[in-house]
């Protein structure tokens, strides 16, 4: 069923025939998944064509309390025009990083983010961001149940803590340091972190900008987090 719903999230408006085939998966099999996801308002159904449903969006919002309008698709548009960047829009679920929304056009990056809408906090901007945002005991209780393996993944995170804190602004490499990665959270009027929002691009564009980046990033979450009067309209 999450592989129907990860289908969904970057096709929206998928056949019935497109998601079979997207599976790889018998039709009958697939007819009762998506049957059931129907009847739970996972997803709903729009002349024969399917998009996710009330009940994701409520799990998004209730998650972090993020309300309606407080980010739009033409938000995280107009980031994406003011840096030339991929944007994700992301919400911690359980242990993971899940990408919700995306504004841009690099290739690499975005089929990535498709095929595995779901990272480990500790192995992306993103996710880091949200990590040093959490209560210090939640956080060390993450840290604590982290396999043997992720040993050398938690030694980097600890060393980056502080300057994460201090400066509000994660970082990552990936795709072999092609790709560069900036993070920062997304707070309520509360205070409360409720997503995050990074940028991505290629190294040799994003490095010489790295400041400019983190300024443009940060302007612009805190921008969104001291909006009045929210409206529903296009909301993520």
């Amino acid at each position: 069923m999450t592989k129907i719903l990860e289908e969904v999230v970057y096709n929206p408006g998928m056949t019935f025939a497109e998601v079979a085939k997207a599976l790889d998966a018998p039709r009958s099999s697939v007819h009762g998944f998506i049957r059931g996801l129907l009847a739970r308002g996972w997803l709903f159904e729009d002349n024969h064509r399917f998009y996710l449903g009330p009940a994701v969006y409520g799990l998004t919002l209730a998650s972090g309390h993020i309300r309606a309008g407080l980010v739009t698709e033409g938000d995280l548009a107009e980031l994406h025009d003011s840096t030339g960047l991929t944007v994700f829009l992301g919400v911690q679920a359980g242990e993971h990083l899940i990408y919700v929304a995306e504004a841009g056009s690099d290739t690499l990056v975005g089929y990535a983010a498709r095929t595995d809408i779901r990272r480990t906090l500790l192995e992306t901007a993103g996710g880091k961001a949200l990590l040093v945002a959490l209560p210090e005991s939640q956080r060390n209780a993450y840290l604590r149940r982290r396999p043997p393996e992720d040993a050398a993944l938690v030694d980097q995170f600890l060393s980056e803590s502080v300057s994460i804190r201090e400066s509000r602004i994660a970082r990552n490499s990936l795709h072999q340091g092609s790709r560069f990665a900036l993070a920062t959270v997304l707070s309520n009027t509360a205070g409360e972190a409720v997503a995050e929002v990074t940028l991505v691009g290629e190294s040799s564009d994003m490095l010489p900008r790295e400041e400019e980046l983190s300024q443009t990033l940060l302007r612009f979450v805190d921008g969104w987090r001291q909006r009045k009067g929210y409206s529903a309209r296009e909301a993520v």
